[in-house]
């Protein structure tokens, strides 16, 4: 009975403050706050026309500049964007394809929102589309052209729009408490010798612009063209989701260092069978996950919270992965319980190994570099597989532990608390 009653209380723990966390968050945007696009991130200023199923647009960038606020500086962040782009339209989250010179790291050829290829030299560009094949080129001199990279956007209509834009996300910084600010920035573009130039041309933003103090007061963002010369200026990005100021599963589970040291004290009890005591803490972890994922999501639905996108099959990776983890770490508090013979000095080796550096990395308390390697070589690995963000070389992110990023995937570090768990109990097996 006493075991029932402490698998119970650990599955309480969990539900109990998932779901007040969840009750506890409220919108502070004066209404529903913008729902993330699952596709990924899609704000910009678009100077566009129209583009048949075949055509091209040519362009010489002559410069890019920009500014990062507060107090206001000349500067470019590394992932500023600005170049040309084929669009399905001028809705958030549409295909595209884009040719762009960026803050600091050269020429790409972007699409797909997550796709992205190096270019080379040379500031003169070109988009050339061919039916549903997109494809981008660079010149130094506007005659001997390179090709970046070809992309295929399935679904193109017939009439789709291509132009020039501007774009350039957040300046993060990361403070000493793990606190992230980000401060607005805008780029600027100015283009000469854009080829075709007589067909009628649109001014419009994708996705929100002209919002900030910055834009109302300072510099809009958009576009002038004057004697062949176009300047465009915007903010915002287009690439991955970065997944910031939305919450994740991780967000939910505030109690599951608690419930993980009660299941580490009664693993490591006498006269547990190493079979039923993982199924007891399996279906413990899998209860108390499983409804505080859904339920939780749904409070935050309720409430008007941005939540990080799930598929079906990530939700149910995380819910069955964190029951096998918990499961994982019951047995080996059981086999360290055996193998020194005192189950009170089991259960402490076991909350040393699994629990204590999971709550020293879950919050910036060490250097992350410590933080990821304690995550690689102890049993505390295996909770990646609540891990739900992704990490993109072209998003610039607070890429920590404390933050939600494991540095093993989920089964990689899944593996590492299970080889744990397989050699303690050989050796308790083997000591007996």
């Amino acid at each position: 009975m006493r075991r029932l009653i402490a698998l119970a209380t650990a599955a309480l723990i969990v539900i109990g403050l998932g779901l007040l966390s969840a009750y506890g968050n409220r919108s502070s945007c004066g209404g529903p706050c913008p729902t993330p696009l699952a596709e990924g991130s899609d704000q910009f200023w678009f100077y566009h026309r129209d583009l048949g199923p075949s055509g091209s647009i040519t362009v010489r960038l002559t410069s890019m500049t920009g500014t990062v606020t507060y107090p206001p500086r000349p500067g470019l962040v590394p992932w500023a964007k600005t170049g040309i782009i084929v669009k399905d339209g001028v809705r958030p989250g549409s295909s595209y394809a884009a040719l762009m010179l960026t803050g600091a790291h050269g020429v790409r050829f972007q699409h797909g929102f997550e796709h992205d290829v190096a270019g080379g030299d040379g500031n003169w560009l070109r988009l050339t589309r061919s039916g549903d094949t997109i494809t981008g080129a660079q010149s130094t001199d506007g005659k001997q052209w390179h090709t970046v990279g070809t992309a295929t956007l399935s679904g193109l209509p017939e009439t789709a729009q291509v132009g020039l834009f501007a774009t350039s996300p957040g300046a993060l910084t990361v403070l000493r408490n793990g606190t992230e600010q980000t401060r607005f920035t805008q780029a600027v573009g100015v283009f000469d010798n854009v080829t075709p130039s007589s067909a009628p041309w649109r001014s419009e933003p994708v996705g929100e612009m002209n919002m900030t103090d910055w834009e109302k007061h300072h510099h809009a963002s958009g576009a002038v063209s004057q004697d062949g010369v176009i300047t465009v200026s915007g903010t915002g990005d287009i690439g991955p989701l970065s997944d910031q100021g939305v919450l994740t599963v991780r967000s939910l589970m505030l109690g599951l260092p608690i419930a993980l040291i009660i299941l580490l004290v009664l693993g490591a009890r006498p006269r547990w069978r190493f079979l039923p005591l993982a199924f007891a803490a399996f279906a413990t972890g899998l209860v108390a996950v499983g409804v505080t994922v859904a339920a939780g999501f749904a409070v935050l639905h309720a409430h008007h919270i941005p939540v990080q996108p799930l598929s079906p099959l990530t939700g149910a990776r995380v819910i069955i992965g964190l029951a096998v983890a918990l499961a994982l770490s019951a047995v080996l508090a059981q086999g360290l319980s055996r193998w020194t013979r005192r189950p009170w000095l089991g259960s402490v080796i076991a909350v040393a190994l699994v629990c204590v550096p999971y709550l020293l990395t879950a919050l910036p308390l060490l250097p992350d570099a410590v933080a990821s390697w304690l995550l690689r070589l102890t049993p505390a690995a295996g909770f990646a597989v609540q891990q739900t963000l992704v990490e993109y070389p072209q998003v610039v992110a607070n890429y920590a532990p404390s933050a939600g990023y494991f540095p093993l995937p989920w089964w990689g570090g899944l593996a590492v608390l299970a080889a744990y768990a397989g050699v303690v109990v050989g050796l308790s097996k083997i000591k007996a």
